[in-house]
Order: structure tokens, then sequence, then C-alpha cells
């Protein structure tokens, strides 16, 4: 799940608008894009990329490490099982409200494969220096910089503002990895917080989390294990209780999921409560783990 140079990479829908748009941005910053997906359009190029009438048959053509999904909710699960079929390891599901029934046949497919699901709803996956795959704006230098800090994400907006106010405190990221805000995802925040603690170039982690689901207390258990550092930052403290709060996934259910229960086990990881959000861009990620909560409500 964390994307390395010379990874080749796979569009589906990748001459739509978003997928055009997007799919150039990747390549301006070295993406190695060399297949593309449309039905209607194969054996055409687009981009200087060819395209191929499906995942299996670009797979026959040309080697695809990973793939990227621009496909529309109602025609991502096809899409996606496509992908699966041509045995792609790792697929980004950009698309949300892909209906749940879908999800559910898209991940019992992917069980019984090796392909792993980054998302639904993800905004992507990013190395610095090297390329970035989905919507991150991973071509733009003021908010990505190569550095060691990796960081986890189920926003895709507190993402990209964690890994600016770490450029702009001349940290860089060795790695994002935006997991999605659904419900039912293929990478968890625990899955994602045991790659970066393999990644020999990351040296501590930022965990941005929000209330919902139990994936922030379960990745607390791993990282009391954990040598390097990791900064947890919890959004949705002040949001209302019985609320859904932006992501799909923002649910409180039983006793977990909350914004305390979220903190609690944090705390419980090792991290020490230290207030509001830390104003002071020159957090030291040195000695350690800390839990940056935040009063504002997930977006």
């Amino acid at each position: 799940m964390i994307y390395r140079r010379g990874q080749k990479v796979l569009v589906q829908g990748i001459t739509g608008k978003q997928g055009s748009f997007w799919a150039a941005k990747m390549m301006e910053c070295g993406t190695d894009v060399v297949a593309g997906v449309n039905p209607k359009r194969a054996g055409e190029s687009h981009l200087g990329v060819p395209i191929f009438r499906s995942a299996v048959d670009a797979t026959r053509h040309e080697r695809c490490d990973i793939s990227v999904i621009f496909i529309p909710p109602t025609m991502a699960r096809d899409a996606v099982i496509d992908a699966i079929d041509a045995g792609v390891g790792t697929i980004v599901v950009l698309t949300e409200h892909i209906p749940s029934h879908d999800v559910l046949n898209i991940f019992a497919r992917a069980r019984a494969s090796n392909s792993r699901i980054v998302g639904p709803n993800t905004a992507g996956i990013v190395t610095p220096g090297e390329g970035f795959i989905g919507i991150m704006p991973g071509h733009n230098p003021n908010i990505f910089m190569p550095g060691n800090v990796g960081v986890i994400s189920r926003s895709g907006s507190l993402g990209t503002l964690m890994c600016l106010n770490l450029t702009r405190a001349g940290l860089g990221q060795s790695a994002f990895i935006g997991i999605g805000g659904d419900p039912i995802i293929g990478t968890t925040t625990r899955d994602a917080l045991e790659a970066l603690d393999r990644d020999e170039r990351t040296n501590s982690v930022v965990l941005v989390g929000e209330i919902g689901g139990a994936m922030e207390e379960e990745a607390a258990e791993y990282a009391r294990a954990m040598k390097k550092p990791v900064v947890s930052f919890i959004a949705g403290r002040s949001s209302p209780p019985d609320k859904k709060m932006g992501h799909a996934g923002a649910i409180v259910t039983g006793g977990r999921g909350g914004y305390a229960s979220k903190t609690s086990c944090a705390r419980g990881g090792g991290c020490q409560g230290c207030g509001y959000a830390v104003r002071d861009r020159r957090v030291s990620f040195a000695g350690a783990c800390r839990l940056i909560v935040s009063s504002r409500s997930c977006c």
C-alpha cells in the first residue's frame, strides 16, 4: 500500500474528466502509468497511454502492480472485480457511495485473491519524490516533500492539512496512506500502521483519526509495541451524539467509536493527552507518543 518508483499503474476510467486530470498529474510527478481502461475506446491512446477493454486485457499486454478506480458507484463493483481477476496486487478505490451489497461482493472476491483493496472512498496514496495514486495533491511541493514521517488518514482533507503542516515545518513525509472514510474498507488504520512500522524510511507516524468505528482503538493496541513514536489526531470532539458526521464510517456504535473511547485507547497505548490541537508547526517526534485532540467535527 506504499507506492514505490518502478511500480506500474493502471487507471480504470482514464478517459473521464477526473481520470484524465488526475492521471496527468500522477504522470507529471513520476508515477508510471502504463495503461488505461475504457471498453468503448479500446485500442486508442489517451495521454500517451494505451487504452484496453478491461483490466484483464490490459495485464495481458502490460505489467500492472497497482490499479486506481475512477468509476461511478453503480459500475465500481465490476471494475474492482475486473482488477482482482487481472491479478493486480493493490487496488485503490476512490469511489464513494458504492452500494453496500456491491462492497461486500468486492471483499468476498478479494479475500479469495492476492489483491489488497485501499478504500473505498479513499483519497489515495502518496510517496513524495516518487509518485502518487489517486486525488491527493501529490504533485504539489508546497504540500508534500520527501521526509521520514508517515501519515495515515481516513479523511483526504485532514490528511492534506497535516501533510501541509509537516512540509511547512521542514519535516516532510515518507508516505501518505489514505484508508478511506467508508464503514467497510479493505485497509484499516491498523493495517496502515503496521505497514509504516515495517517501512525503513519511516521514523515516526502521524495518525489522523475521527469518530466512528473502532479502527483507531485497534490501531492503539498495536501502537503499544511500536518503537517508532506515534502522534494521533482525533477529529470530532464536539460532534453531537447519534449523528453521522461527514464520512459514512463516522458512526458511533455501542461503547466504541466515540471520541472518549478513541482518546482513552490512544492514551492506553502509550500516548499522553495535550489538550487541543498543537499550534506550533515544529512538532518534535522524539520520545514518547502524544495525543493531539481537536474540537473540530470530522469532514
